[in-house]
């Protein structure tokens, strides 16, 4: 038995809609129909090998988590397919325990485009406002806050109650999206001196709480020198600057005197650095919000036959593109 699938065939290279063999239902797993799949950045990444989870193996069907219909019509956000097997394909098998009913009123293609860039950020916000307890976020910047990743992250800290949002970003139509929802822009231009006095001035006297870095690259070290600070006296800070994707470049140099003279911790979070348990424990969380309206995600949808020219259009910015079936 076959079915239609988005079939990439080599790295570097985008998906074909053809014929491709029905997945093996293991125990443990089961078949389910596709609703809806987001291509998310570690999407294409993954396919086309540039990703540490990539595996180097071809033929295969891309695609990381999906909204799906089992065989009793219930709708649920899975994922969890086993290679070469992906989310974009008419059907695919995934673990029994990987399956979260969506809740009422939650819009399939908000959630299967949603909750990858959107849990991104809600992860770490989530633990670091734990942490911060009753003094609450206070400051939180975004690298890339014009991305979909970052404008998710913007309403997720607003949600999470944070008192000022610092937005860094290049393109001038989404910094005004970004101004406009309340955020505080700051552009860039790829001078790191520039750049670093720009969110120099945008921080004033105020440390962030959480850097929230979507691009890392030269953005990244722009931030760096912008937080650095001169004196021998205890820093009252504390910033936990969290790594999340690396648009602008794989490598950033971290200045020595940073991690000296300032309270700061770098961290990265993305699969495998994560608890699977407690990513699962906010999913439904995270559902509820997109239901609720509580954040808002722009999408656009493409069946999947016309996979091609859906792969095209997610290599651009805007609004997430999610797959559904013809």
């Amino acid at each position: 038995m076959s079915m239609k699938a988005a079939v990439v065939h080599g790295p570097e290279t985008a998906p074909i809609y053809e014929d491709f063999d029905d997945p093996i239902v293991a125990d443990g797993f089961q078949l389910v129909d596709l609703v809806a799949t987001g291509i998310h950045p570690v999407v294409r990444a993954v396919a086309t090998g540039r990703h540490y989870g990539s595996t180097g193996v071809y033929p295969l069907i891309p695609g990381v988590d999906t909204v799906a219909r089992t065989a009793d019509g219930t709708l649920i956000y899975t994922g969890y397919t086993a290679a070469p097997y992906g989310t974009l394909a008419e059907r695919m098998a995934v673990p029994g325990a990987m399956r979260l009913a969506l809740p009422d009123g939650a819009d399939p293609v908000q959630v299967a485009g949603g909750l990858n860039p959107g849990l991104s950020s809600w992860m770490p916000l989530t633990s670091r406002t734990a942490e911060l307890g009753d003094s609450g976020l206070g400051t939180v910047l975004i690298l890339g806050v014009t991305g979909m990743a970052g404008t998710l992250a913007a309403q997720n800290a607003a949600a999470l109650g944070a008192t000022h949002v610092i937005g860094v970003g290049r393109n001038a139509r989404g910094l005004d999206d970004a101004a406009a929802r309340g955020v505080h822009p700051v552009a860039v231009t790829g001078h790191r001196d520039a750049d670093a006095a720009a969110i120099t001035e945008a921080l004033g006297d105020t440390a962030p709480s959480i850097v929230l870095d979507f691009v890392w690259g030269a953005p990244a070290e722009a931030t760096f020198a912008a937080l650095g600070r001169n004196g021998l006296d205890e820093d009252t800070a504390d910033i936990s600057y969290v790594e999340i994707g690396s648009l602008a470049g794989a490598d950033a140099a971290v200045p020595a005197s940073l991690l000296r003279s300032r309270r700061i911790r770098i961290s990265g979070s993305g699969a495998g650095s994560g608890s699977v348990a407690d990513i699962m424990a906010q999913v439904p969380v995270y559902m509820r919000m997109i239901a609720d309206g509580v954040v808002s995600v722009p999408t656009r949808t493409f069946p999947l036959s016309r996979i091609t020219d859906a792969w095209g259009a997610a290599a651009g910015s805007g609004a997430r593109v999610v797959v559904v079936p013809d």
